[in-house]
């Protein structure tokens, strides 16, 4: 259930309309990518497989029980970096957000958006700490590629470079030779804004429920909405006005 998010419409007008580059996370803002194949499931394969190799040790009793399969990738990047362990835990990280995005579940109000920003003429990007192929995987799916080819810049096997790092806003912005002060970034976590401040880069928040608003509030971010929906009545409204 979305969250129901309180929202300034003059200060989110004001966002969308003054946004020429619109840069996209993947994973909440897009799509539930794993919708029904459990990340959890995942981090906990991910998990079993270090104890089969008698590598978990260095992982503490929290990140034993991480649901979230990256954070088990960057655990273990920080206690082996740049080995081949983390280059063969991406891979499979790789492998398992591939077979997720067969049935991942579009967030509502998603492809009707990105149809009409990019109908509009504004210029749109992924930068996603998931895999871009995952990434290109989905959108073809639902015929959305067009609107964001070749700017996706997703999980590279320099894992330092992740959000919230701005390496990939950074990519996207040079690679579309684009002023940051033309740019929004829509996101749905802290490490997502805290790369759009990084990058110099205005900041929506996505909450899909209580506590990813929980979450993003307490990251500091001022502007979040629970729905998509509002973006899109606004800039179908803008765009009649001019």
């Amino acid at each position: 259930m979305a969250a129901q998010t309180e929202y300034d419409p003059e200060r989110l007008g004001e966002l969308i309309t003054r946004a020429r580059v619109v840069l996209w996370d993947f994973d909440g803002p897009i799509c539930t990518l794993f919708a029904q194949h459990p990340s959890a499931g995942v981090a906990a394969s991910f998990v079993e497989w270090l104890n089969r190799l008698g590598l978990s040790e260095p992982l503490d009793e929290e990140e034993r029980t991480l649901e979230d399969p990256q954070a088990v990738l960057r655990a273990v990047d920080r206690r082996h970096p740049d080995s081949d362990l983390v280059v063969e835990l991406e891979e499979r990280l790789t492998k398992e957000e591939l077979r997720a995005a067969a049935g991942a579940m579009p967030t509502p109000w998603a492809d009707p958006l990105i149809r009409t920003w990019k109908a509009v003429g504004s210029r749109l990007a992924i930068t996603s700490n998931n895999s871009p192929l995952a990434v290109r995987r989905y959108l073809e799916s639902r015929h959305l590629l067009s609107c964001f080819a070749p700017h996706i810049y997703g999980r590279t096997q320099n894992l330092g470079l992740l959000k919230p790092d701005p390496h990939c806003l950074k990519r996207a912005l040079n690679a579309m030779g684009a002023d940051p002060s033309t740019a929004l970034m829509i996101g749905d976590s802290s490490f997502d804004a805290t790369a759009a401040h990084r990058a110099g880069v205005s900041f929506l928040g996505y909450a899909r429920d209580a506590d990813k608003e929980k979450s993003l509030r307490q990251a500091g971010v001022k502007d979040v909405v629970g729905s998509l929906e509002p973006l899109l009545r606004l800039l179908w409204e803008h765009s009649r006005l001019t």
